[in-house]
């Protein structure tokens, strides 16, 4: 998060100033150490050009011009994710993201009367299939599910594959995605400025009149991500079980993509009463940014998007996690090589010490200069890799800050445990230099400006903090806060956070050779 912030304010700082910069030279400006005060006089120029407004539905527009090239970059922001759904119904956020790219009544379809009476019969057959597994008719279950796949062909006949996407591409938009985390779900993609209009038309009928077209093939698709991505995965399978210990209640213990049965199980009506529930106007914040006027921004969202229905603003969850008060462990064995996962609970985004856990991480794991990787790979040799991470798996709730370390051949977990100990602990006992801190925050700055320089980074950061935060403004205080934490605020967070008693470990070991 930290990195993103900082690159956002370097990149609005070229674009208020309109100079075509080579890497070279913003390389120089982001070392220099007094770049925050260079930047800061430009950040009211930068609000400036930034347009907001909320239509009558709740959705929240947020505009910032950018003339340097012809193109627009767009982000739907809904803020609903993972810990939003129904108990039994994991997976059922990611499943409606894969779902709405699949058209509308007029989009997608050869005769969208037909397919929604397929549909009917369809979700009859699955029940009837379900309930046929459940009495153990074995023949019954091969007659339904021959209808079935007869039926499923006859709708799949009435399919105009990726339309959508096709019409996209075909006018110029590129990056057409989406991605759902435990926190939201994010739909965007640029077109060239002279199509703000059918991005408006497409973008609206999608979540104005979705069609949940190819339901069972997309299951499918979503049950083999599941299975490449932790089922057969040694880092998926342990970040899983990690979840599962470091958590007792909170929702940030379940799986975004979802459990295997949950997925298996989960209906069309499921995702449609999700859909209805979370997908209304006001939970859906959308960033606009590029060449592109406000006013006529303005005109075609009430146009297109005023059509929405307001929906009810999602509650925050029921959260009942008990205070950790002893350290968890988890053990997995998995045909690989060892891992080695450490968590720590943390505040949410919006508390003052995150900024600080992120440093913290910074400090600890980020890069070769890092005091984790300098002990652990260059000095001990004892790991291959380390890193750290916070907001794991979300950051709009208290979350995790994670150490992630592969050990060298032959190097025991517990000796790489032991050494990372004693690197965290050297941080709560001895306070880090001011020219430390300084290197860490310059480094950042740096990095930053190699990943995140163009409008879509702008509009993703933009929409997120007005969601996450509730304003977008909050953007722009987070430099300063960056810029006032002390040696002191970093020792007194780390005493906080690194306690046994906040500690949880997951560890992967190779599994035991066949009897």
């Amino acid at each position: 998060m930290l990195k993103k912030i900082v690159a956002f304010f370097l990149v609005s700082f070229l674009f208020i100033l309109g100079i075509c910069w080579n890497f070279n030279s913003l390389e120089a400006l982001a070392y220099n150490q007094s770049i925050s005060q260079s930047i800061l006089p430009y950040l009211e120029r930068v609000k400036e050009n930034i347009t907001e407004f909320t239509l009558d539905n709740g959705i929240k527009f947020i505009v910032l011009k950018n003339y340097r090239a012809p193109v627009i970059s767009f982000v739907t922001y809904v803020d609903v994710g993972a810990v939003n759904e129904p108990k039994g119904q994991t997976g059922v956020a990611h499943f409606l993201e894969h779902l709405a790219f699949k058209g509308t009544e007029e989009i997608g379809t050869f005769d969208y009367q037909k397919e929604k009476k397929i549909f009917k019969e369809l979700d009859r057959l699955f029940e009837e299939i379900k309930q046929a597994k459940r009495e153990n008719n074995l023949e019954k279950v091969r007659q339904l599910e021959a209808e079935f796949e007869q039926l499923n062909s006859q709708a799949h006949q009435l399919v105009k594959q990726n339309e959508f996407g096709q019409i996209v591409e075909l006018e110029g938009g590129v990056g057409l995605n989406a991605t759902t985390s435990a926190d939201a779900t994010i739909y965007y993609y640029n077109f060239p400025a002279n199509k703000l209009e059918l991005w408006m038309y497409l973008e609206s009928e999608r979540f104005l009149h979705p069609v949940f077209r190819e339901f069972y093939e997309e299951r499918q698709v979503i049950l083999e991500e599941r299975k490449l991505r932790v089922d057969n995965s040694p880092i998926g399978k342990l970040l899983e079980a990690f979840l599962d210990v470091a958590f007792v209640s909170h929702p940030y213990k379940r799986p975004v993509i979802g459990y295997q049965e949950d997925i298996s199980n989960l209906t069309r009506q499921n995702v449609q009463d999700f859909f209805e529930k979370y997908y209304g106007g006001k939970n859906i914040t959308i960033a606009i940014v590029g060449d592109v006027e406000a006013e006529e921004v303005k005109r075609l969202a009430r146009k297109y998007f005023g059509r929405f229905p307001p929906g009810n603003k999602s509650t925050p969850p029921m959260i009942n996690e008990p205070p950790q008060t002893s350290t968890r462990e988890i053990t997995i064995q998995y045909p690989s090589q060892p891992l080695y996962l450490e968590g720590y609970h943390i505040p949410d985004i919006n508390h003052p010490d995150y900024i600080i856990c992120d440093l913290i991480g910074s400090i600890l794991a980020d890069g070769r200069t890092s005091r984790l990787y300098q002990s652990l790979v260059e000095k001990q040799k004892i790991a291959l890799s380390v890193s750290a991470f916070t907001g794991f798996p979300g950051e709009k709730y208290p979350n995790l800050m994670v150490f992630y370390a592969i050990p060298t051949p032959n190097t025991p977990l517990a000796t790489l445990e032991t050494s990372l100990h004693e690197e965290i602990n050297r941080l709560t006992h001895q306070l880090v230099s001011s020219e430390e801190l300084a290197k860490v925050k310059t480094q950042a700055k740096a990095s930053l400006l190699r990943t995140l320089d163009s409008n879509m980074g702008m509009a993703r950061l933009l929409a997120k903090y007005e969601a996450i935060t509730g304003d977008w403004r909050n953007l722009f205080f987070t430099l300063d806060k960056i810029a006032a934490v002390t040696p002191q605020d970093i020792q007194t967070v780390a005493r906080l956070v690194f306690t046994p008693e906040n500690r949880v470990i997951a560890r992967l070991i190779p599994a035991n050779p066949p009897g």
